[in-house]
């Protein structure tokens, strides 16, 4: 067989099925588009748009294999501080996001999100592209709202700027810009190594 046709055959056998309906198909069309170094993520990426694919539902948080979520990867302008909030529920760091609740488009999810858990509207955070940052699957453990499940979350990168007050809310007992060398001290998870990586790589360019 021809290296050639040994290609084709494998990219045949990769594909998913497209039966989606409409309000999906920006979301695939975004993963589509992602492209990442990283072999971990991009098997998160297949993952999930086979998820995708197969669950009219996806975005409902009371979908128990799982559901996407939204969030945001949010730095300084000069790209050398990352915004983290110390979660009350899951006591612990992350980036700014949450669930869907049933909006298939993402991108307003990770940005509605960022704006509801930092306290600050819109207008102070910027958008950085149109395309995905990053994807991560990870697993949520069982509590009294629900049984275990996967969050198939979807990254978007923006920037705010470090001097501003940021009253935060309800959900987070801390909101902190951190070094990006210091990152792993308050979140050491493979995701996060993955953006800070990203991050490194961005200033680089």
């Amino acid at each position: 067989m021809k290296p050639r046709q040994l290609r084709s055959r494998r990219s045949k056998a990769l594909r998913v099925p497209d039966h989606s309906p409409m309000h999906r198909r920006e979301l695939l069309n975004l993963l589509d588009r992602h492209r990442t170094r990283f072999m971990g993520e991009a098997a998160y990426v297949m993952r999930t748009r086979h998820f995708v694919s197969t669950h009219q539902n996806c975005f409902h948080c009371d979908l128990w294999p799982g559901h996407v979520t939204g969030s945001a990867w949010v730095v300084n302008p000069r790209r050398d501080r990352v915004l983290l909030l110390h979660h009350r529920k899951h006591d612990q760091w992350f980036q700014p996001g949450g669930h869907a609740d049933g909006d298939a488009d993402i991108l307003r999810v990770a940005l509605r999100e960022t704006s509801e858990e930092t306290g600050l509207d819109h207008s102070h955070i910027r958008l950085i592209g149109n395309t995905i940052f990053d994807v991560d699957i990870h697993r949520i453990p069982a509590s009294r709202r629900g049984p275990q499940h996967d969050h198939y979350d979807i990254r978007f990168l923006v920037e705010m700027d470090d001097d501003l007050a940021i009253p935060g809310n309800d959900e987070s007992h801390q909101i902190l810009w951190v070094l990006l060398g210091d990152v792993a001290r308050f979140n050491n998870n493979l995701s996060t190594h993955r953006m800070v990586e990203k991050t490194r790589r961005m200033r680089g360019a």
